[in-house]
């Protein structure tokens, strides 16, 4: 009888890659961006405890797949969060890992080349650089922590970072948010429920000892503070939306029975657009009205936004590719993205330092 091997039956290959510690000396943080990464995480904790009348908004493509697109992306999106930064605090969406329900393209740090080639260590290499470019510009980026292991490369770079509807609930998601230095936003869950977000931010706020690897390469036993700076990301799920003025009364009611603060943020995009990019300048416009009316529990918004409308397939010829058009969820282009933020801090504008 044929023997099967013990180990690594279904392993094809290993490659080894540099350590974290070397892609950072590799590619250094500079005075000015460390500044920028610092002063942004300061100023969204302080958003979140109400000491910052302001919102923070989250906006920029569904992923990064070109970084001069992106790079073109930012230094516009930097001069807009000059002219709306009384009222909106502006952090660029720069998300480099996709979920993926089955299959599919899994972001660029995962297959860069967009070929199945999957080079990670040119995705690593240049996810960094293009989230250094962006910090010296001055503007401060948020991302997805969706695998365990990369936020070790890139997380000293990262102002804001998500975790997503479908790792919520994973475990391990909640120990590595225990121990980021970055506020961190939970989304509910893909049926569109409150307890995973919840039960995640209770969790990531309490001290773990879980494995990981430093700055070394090294495996080893992490032991963490717990992060207090979880809030909830309403993001709908299960064919319904949940940014309405009842579903906000109902998401503050469980956060206080689960004496949590009451920082709400409102992805306009995924459930609550129904995936149709159009409506989530409805999303925003709704959501600013109810502060308008009284509300003071929503503190910032996510828009998926780029330089150009929609999306598109990824093609067998990849010279075929739209610039700044998206390959994964569909996005509004420059143009609505200006338009409904500028519009945004105009009503918001006077309220706002009133608000708490």
């Amino acid at each position: 009888m044929h023997q099967l091997p013990l180990n690594n039956l279904n392993v094809l290959s290993q490659d080894l890659l540099p350590t974290p510690a070397k892609v950072k000396n590799d590619l250094p943080l500079s005075a000015k961006a460390e500044k920028v990464i610092l002063e942004g995480r300061e100023t969204i904790r302080n958003i979140l405890n109400h000491k910052d009348h302001r919102l923070f908004v989250v906006v920029g493509p569904c992923s990064i797949h070109n970084t001069d697109a992106a790079l073109e992306y930012a230094k516009k999106l930097r001069e807009l969060a000059d002219k709306v930064s009384d009222t909106l605090y502006i952090v660029m969406r720069v998300y480099f890992e996709k979920p993926r329900t089955t299959v599919g393209w899994k972001g660029l740090i995962n297959d860069p080349a967009m070929d199945d080639s999957f080079q990670i260590e040119k995705g690593l290499y240049t996810a960094r650089k293009l989230l250094l470019d962006i910090a010296e510009i001055g503007l401060p980026t948020s991302t997805e922590a969706l695998d365990p292991i990369s936020p070790q490369y890139i997380s000293d770079l990262i102002t804001w970072t998500a975790i997503g509807a479908r790792t919520t609930e994973s475990q391990t998601h909640r120990e590595m948010a225990s121990g980021l230095s970055t506020p961190i936003g939970f989304k509910n869950g893909t049926d569109g429920g409150l307890d995973v977000a919840i039960n995640a931010m209770h969790s990531a706020s309490q001290g773990h000892h879980f494995l990981g690897i430093n700055q070394e390469g090294q495996c080893a036993v992490f032991h963490t503070r717990g992060n207090k700076y979880g809030h909830v990301v309403l993001r709908g799920g299960g064919g319904k939306t949940n940014y309405d003025s009842v579903s906000i009364k109902l998401c503050e009611k469980e956060l206080k029975k689960a004496d949590l603060p009451l920082s709400i943020a409102v992805d306009c995009s995924h459930g609550n657009s129904k995936k149709k990019p159009e409506l989530q300048t409805l999303v925003i416009e709704n959501c600013v009205n109810q502060i308008i009316e009284g509300n003071q529990s929503i503190v910032s918004f996510m828009l998926e936004s780029n330089l150009n409308w929609g999306n598109q397939s990824i093609p067998e010829n990849l010279t075929d590719l739209k610039h700044g058009v998206s390959v994964t969820d569909a996005c509004i282009d420059w143009d609505t993205t200006e338009k409904a933020l500028v519009e945004a801090r105009d009503k918001l504008q006077a309220i706002l330092p009133k608000r708490f």
